[in-house]
């Protein structure tokens, strides 16, 4: 496993993050919560799950203030192990009834996300969700008092456009405050051809956004790419020469948001290049996000099974060509 630092992360991080957004980790704390009668065997599952995602050295797990925290932190009490451990949690989602990113829903979920991961301090925060019309000053006033209280390492945000970036930094520059330092737009091989949630949801993939990854390499802001496998796309259940394979390889969100004839043709080429080198199609289209090399990338990747995990990690290993790399993204006709 590589790891990378981050100023105001004690610990090294894992290049791979992992998403407790899956199956396994929301049926054992429903079932817990029901009182149901299996509640136990889903909660060791739950637990054996994360234990075998650590044994492959993935230290970093991602979460937010809707799913994840819960499982999280019981798992880390009973093993022990919030000082080996990094935690990426978010807040700051909108609901049903209004947007929350006002200062007054930051400090709540703040202090909700620390008393449900049983822990002192949040080592990563990101803001959920952007709103455009709050000003940024309240916000980055909220994020740094609790900065200065040693609840939050380091903050940043997910699905935030650069100029909004730019202006909350602005804004804590002037005013002598810690800014946004890391952020988590959806990025990989695969380019994200509408809003999955309907709303809200940023991605710097695709051709259309060069100049996105461009600031964010200048800046050498490090980005925990969400979706990094395009919700399966690339699992290799979904097959090049056959596009109703999706249907039943995705789910809904996924088929909305990647299948395409763009990414079709990225999937045929991941194919023919695993073919190539002698491994699967999960590796080279992971490989791919690790070999940007003008980016400071963190994937931020679900499975249920550890041994699906260790794919991803080999994939780490794995070494492409920026010629390889260009032709994979369609930016060239042959490596």
């Amino acid at each position: 496993m590589k790891y990378g630092r981050i100023d105001g992360v004690s610990t090294p991080i894992s290049r791979i993050v992992y998403g407790t957004a899956n199956p396994v980790l929301f049926g054992a704390f429903r079932s817990v919560y029901e009182n149901a009668p299996d509640f136990r065997d889903r909660l060791e599952a739950a637990f054996a799950l994360l234990d075998g995602v650590f044994a492959l050295g993935v230290n970093c797990f991602d979460c937010a203030d809707h799913y994840g925290e819960e499982p999280l932190g019981e798992w880390l009490e009973s093993r022990g192990l919030r000082d080996r451990v990094v935690i990426l949690t978010k807040g700051a989602h909108h609901n049903r009834w209004r947007k929350r990113v006002t200062d007054y829903d930051i400090l709540h979920d703040v202090h909700n996300s620390l008393a449900k991961l049983k822990t002192d301090r949040l080592d990563l925060f990101l803001l959920h969700r952007d709103d455009p019309s709050q000003p940024v000053g309240p916000i980055m006033d909220a994020l740094n008092r609790c900065r200065d209280e040693e609840k939050l390492g380091v903050f940043g945000v997910s699905n935030w456009e650069i100029p909004r970036i730019e202006a909350a930094n602005e804004y804590a520059a002037k005013h002598n405050m810690q800014p946004f330092t890391v952020s988590s737009p959806n990025f990989g091989l695969a380019e994200q051809v509408c809003d999955l949630w309907g709303g809200g949801c940023v991605s710097i993939a695709g051709s259309e956004n060069r100049a996105a990854r461009e600031w964010y390499a200048a800046r050498h802001m490090p980005v925990f790419a969400y979706s990094a496998m395009a919700r399966g796309f690339f699992s290799g259940r979904v097959k090049g020469d056959n596009p109703d394979s999706a249907a039943a390889a995705m789910d809904e969100f996924g088929i909305r948001g990647y299948v395409c004839p763009a990414n079709f043709e990225r999937l045929r080429r991941c194919e023919r290049l695993a073919a190539q080198k002698g491994v699967d199609v999960p590796r080279i289209a992971l490989a791919w996000l690790f070999n940007q090399r003008a980016l400071d990338v963190y994937a931020l990747i679900a499975t249920t099974k550890p041994e699906n995990m260790a794919v991803n990690v080999a994939a780490e290993a794995l070494a492409l060509t920026d010629e390889e790399c260009a032709w994979l993204n369609l930016e060239r006709d042959a490596p």
